[in-house]
C-alpha cells in the first residue's frame, strides 16, 4: 500500500525514476489563480514532486526576493505514477505593491544540478524574448476579461487567444486586466471528440494516472473500459441491459436530443477520474501533447470518417495552446463550474438527480468530474475551504491496490462528501466586491413536480448571497446562467417545461423557478444591498448586454447583465437570428406580453452591438468579454473580443456613440429602447 506521503507530501529534492527522467519537469502551468497583495496562489502539474523556489522582483525592490516553497506553502497531490499537482499558496508578511509589474520565476531544484527557471523548462510562457513571466496586482477591479464554454473540437477559434493578444501588446501596468473570470464549461466532460479521447488515453498511459474499479457497468475497472470496443463513440453500451436503466441511458449517456437549440452528444462521455484529469492537462498546456503519437484507435469505417474530421479541429486547438498557457501564466484567473464541466443538464431537475444519483455508475461519473474540478479548478479559487475533501483524497489515494487502482470504498465516500459540499462559491474582498455563485449544486427543487426545473439557488444560498452584498456600494456577481436572459427563449423553455420536457431545451434560467426568482428580486430591492450590480454570465453560446432598472426602489438599483459566450462555441446562426428578430417583435416596449413576465416591474434596456446590421441585440461569435469599470463600479465600456480576429464589438446605448477601440470606428445603431 502506498504511503500517505505520496499524496500530500513535503517538498524535497528527489532523484527522478527512469520513467520520470524521460518526461518534462512541468506538464502544465503555472496558472496564476487567486492573487492578493499578501497571498499568491499558483497551480501547476509536474512529472514528479518538485522542490520549488519562487523568485519575485519589481521596480522598487533592490534585489529579487527568493522564497522557498515548503510545508503549507506548496501542497502536492499525486494523481499518477508520473503526475503531481502542486498548489502554491504563499502567505506574505509584507504586502506586494499594486499596479506595478511584478516579475516572477519558479526555480526547480534538482540534486547535483543547477536550478532551472521558467525560461529553461517552459520558454513558451515568455513574451517578446523576455527572461521572466510577470503579473500585476490591481488595486481596483476596473478592467476584467470573462468568458465561458470552451469546447476543443468546435470549429471556431479559441477565445482565450484574445487574452494572449491583449497581454502581448505593450500596456502600462495600471491598464492590465485585473482578472480573467471563467464562468463555466472550462472543459466538456460530456462532449469529447474521438481524437481528444485518444489523446486522453495516451496521457493516462504515459503518466500512469491512477486507475479505478467500476460498479454498475459492463466493465469491471478503468483498464477494461479503455480496451473495450465501445470505449470510442459508443459509451452508452457500457450500461448493463436492464429496463430500469433506460431512463439513465436516455438522459445521461446517450445525450438528450435538443431540436430547439443543440443536439447533445455524450457518446464519448468521460468516465474515470484519470480521464477528466488528463483532459485538464490537454486543454491548458501544449506540453502533454508532445508525449503523444498519431496512432488511431480501432474504429468502424463510419467512425474513422468522423474521427478524421474532428482531428482537424483538435489540431487547430492544439496549435494555440502555447499562447493560452502564456496568458494564464501572466493573469490571475478565477473559475466556477457549469454543467459541461461535469455533465449536460447537471442537476437540472429533481427527477434528473434521482435518475443520475440512483445508479452507481452514473454517480461515479459525476463524482469523478467533481474530484477533477476540485483539484484543477476549485482548489485555486479558495484554498482555505478544501481541507476535508483533500484529506479524503489522501485516504482514497493511499488505499490504492497492487494495480495502482484507487480505493473503491474511499472513492465512493469522497464522492458522497463532494455531492453535499456547500462551499464551491466564493467572495473576494475587492473593489467592487466580487461574488462568484455556485448555481449547480445548491438547487431549489420544484415543490409542484419532480420534472420541473429547479431554481438555480436554494433559499439558504440566496440568503448567503444577500449577506455578502449587505452595505456594499457596488458588486460584481458571476452567475453561469444569465439572471436576465432573452424573453422569447425563456418562454420556449417554459413551454417545454410545462409539457414535461425541460431537458430538451436546457430550461435553466433564473425565472424558471418562481420562488428563486422572487427572492432574487427581493435581494435587489433591499435598501442595504448595492446600488450598482454587474452580473457576468456565459452558458448560452451568444453574447448580449442589458441595462436593468428596478422601478420599485428609489434611486435604483442599476443592474447590468453582461453575457459573453462562448470562448470556443457558438449558437446556430440562422436560429439565433430568428430568435433575435422574433424577440424584438413580440416583446417590444408596447407589447402586452411584457406584463406576462416576471420582469414586468423592471425596465430592461438592451445595449446594441456596434456592428449590428439591423438592430440585432445578440452577438454570435466565439471570443472573450472585456469590461471596463468606473470608480462607482459601473461599466464604462463593454466589448466582445472576437476569436476570428475581426474588430472588437462594443455594446452601446443607442443614445450614445460607441466607445472607441483601436482599429474600430464608432457606430450608433438606431433602434427603439424599452423592455426586452
Amino acid at each position: 500500500m502506498p504511503p500517505e506521503s505520496d499524496v500530500l507530501m513535503p517538498i524535497t529534492a528527489v532523484t527522478p525514476t527512469a520513467a520520470q527522467a524521460d518526461l518534462p519537469l512541468v506538464l502544465a502551468g503555472p496558472l496564476l489563480r487567486r492573487m492578493e497583495s499578501q497571498r499568491l496562489v499558483l497551480w501547476l502539474v509536474g512529472s514528479r514532486s518538485l522542490a520549488l523556489t519562487l523568485q519575485l522582483s519589481h521596480g522598487d525592490a533592490s534585489a529579487p526576493q527568493r522564497l522557498s516553497l515548503t510545508g503549507d506553502s506548496c501542497q502536492v497531490i499525486q494523481i499518477g505514477e508520473q503526475a503531481f499537482i502542486h498548489l502554491i499558496d504563499l502567505q506574505l508578511a509584507t504586502p506586494l505593491p499594486c499596479d506595478v509589474q511584478i516579475d516572477y520565476d519558479l526555480l526547480i531544484e534538482q540534486s547535483g544540478q543547477a536550478a532551472q527557471g521558467i525560461a529553461d523548462w517552459a520558454p513558451h510562457l515568455l513574451y517578446n524574448g523576455g527572461t521572466q513571466v510577470n503579473f500585476v496586482l490591481r488595486a481596483q477591479l476596473d478592467h476584467i476579461l470573462h468568458g465561458s464554454c470552451r469546447k476543443p473540437h468546435h470549429p471556431a477559434a479559441d477565445g482565450l487567444l484574445c487574452a494572449d493578444h491583449l497581454l502581448a501588446e505593450a500596456h502600462p501596468p495600471e491598464q492590465r486586466p485585473a482578472l480573467l473570470l471563467m464562468s463555466g464549461d472550462q472543459v466538456y466532460a460530456d462532449d469529447v471528440s474521438g481524437p481528444m479521447l485518444r489523446a486522453i488515453h495516451q496521457v493516462i498511459e504515459r503518466l500512469g494516472l491512477f486507475g479505478e474499479q467500476l460498479e454498475g457497468a459492463v466493465v469491471d475497472d478503468s483498464e477494461a473500459l479503455y480496451r473495450h470496443p465501445a470505449s470510442y463513440y459508443q459509451r452508452a453500451q457500457l450500461l448493463p441491459e436492464l429496463k430500469s436503466n433506460e431512463t439513465l441511458r436516455e438522459r445521461f449517456f446517450g445525450g438528450v436530443e435538443k431540436p430547439i437549440f443543440t443536439t447533445s452528444s455524450a457518446d464519448n462521455h468521460l468516465v474515470t477520474c484519470a480521464e477528466v484529469l488528463a483532459m485538464y492537462l490537454l486543454v491548458w498546456s501544449p506540453v502533454p501533447w508532445t508525449l503523444l503519437d498519431s496512432e488511431m484507435p480501432p474504429l468502424t469505417s463510419d467512425e474513422v470518417s468522423r474521427y478524421q474530421a474532428e482531428r482537424e479541429h483538435i489540431e487547430a486547438f492544439r496549435g494555440g495552446l502555447g499562447q493560452v498557457a502564456r496568458a494564464l501564466a501572466h493573469m490571475p484567473t478565477l473559475m466556477i463550474f457549469d454543467d459541461h464541466d461535469i455533465t449536460d443538464d447537471w442537476n437540472l431537475s429533481a427527477q434528473w438527480e434521482e435518475t443520475a444519483y440512483g445508479h452507481p455508475f452514473s454517480k461515479r461519473i459525476i463524482g469523478n468530474a467533481l474530484i477533477a474540478y476540485l483539484l484543477c479548478q476549485g482548489w485555486g479559487n479558495n484554498p482555505d475551504v478544501f481541507a476535508e475533501p483533500l484529506q479524503a483524497i489522501q485516504v482514497m489515494s493511499a488505499g490504492r491496490n497492487a494495480r495502482n487502482q484507487l480505493g473503491c470504498a474511499a472513492q465512493d465516500d469522497l464522492i458522497d462528501q463532494l455531492l453535499s459540499f456547500r462551499q464551491w462559491q466564493f467572495t473576494l474582498p475587492t473593489s467592487p466586491t466580487l461574488v462568484v455563485l455556485d448555481t449547480r449544486t445548491r438547487r431549489w427543487r420544484s415543490e409542484r413536480s419532480l420534472k420541473r426545473p429547479s431554481g438555480l439557488l436554494d433559499w439558504e444560498a440566496l440568503c448567503e448571497l444577500q449577506q455578502a452584498l449587505l452595505d456594499q456600494s457596488s458588486a460584481i456577481i458571476v452567475s453561469a446562467a444569465p439572471m436576465f436572459g432573452v424573453k422569447l427563449i425563456e418562454a420556449v423553455q417554459k413551454i417545454f417545461s410545462w409539457a414535461g420536457h425541460p431537458l430538451m431545451v436546457d430550461a435553466e434560467n433564473w425565472m424558471a423557478h418562481r420562488g428563486a426568482a422572487r427572492v432574487m428580486m427581493n435581494i435587489f430591492r433591499h435598501s442595504r444591498t448595492p446600488g450598482n450590480y454587474v452580473i457576468l454570465s456565459g452558458d448560452v453560446h451568444y453574447s448580449f448586454v442589458y441595462e436593468v432598472l428596478i422601478r420599485q426602489r428609489k434611486r435604483g438599483p442599476q443592474l447590468w447583465q453582461i453575457t459573453s459566450s462562448g470562448l470556443k462555441n457558438e449558437f446556430p446562426p440562422r436560429l439565433l437570428d430568428w430568435f433575435d428578430r422574433l424577440n424584438r417583435w413580440l416583446y417590444a416596449p408596447w407589447s402586452p406580453l411584457n406584463w406576462l413576465t416576471k420582469r414586468r416591474r423592471m425596465q430592461v434596456t438592451p445595449r446594441i452591438p456596434s456592428r449590428s446590421k439591423a438592430g440585432e441585440r445578440l452577438w454570435n461569435g466565439a471570443g472573450l468579454g472585456q469590461v471596463f469599470f468606473n470608480k462607482q463600479g459601473q461599466p464604462s465600456a463593454i466589448y466582445q473580443l472576437n476569436a476570428d480576429g475581426s474588430p472588437a464589438v462594443a455594446f452601446v446605448d443607442d443614445r450614445d456613440k460607441a466607445p472607441a477601440t483601436a482599429g474600430e470606428p464608432s457606430a450608433v445603431p438606431a433602434t427603439a429602447k424599452g423592455d426586452v
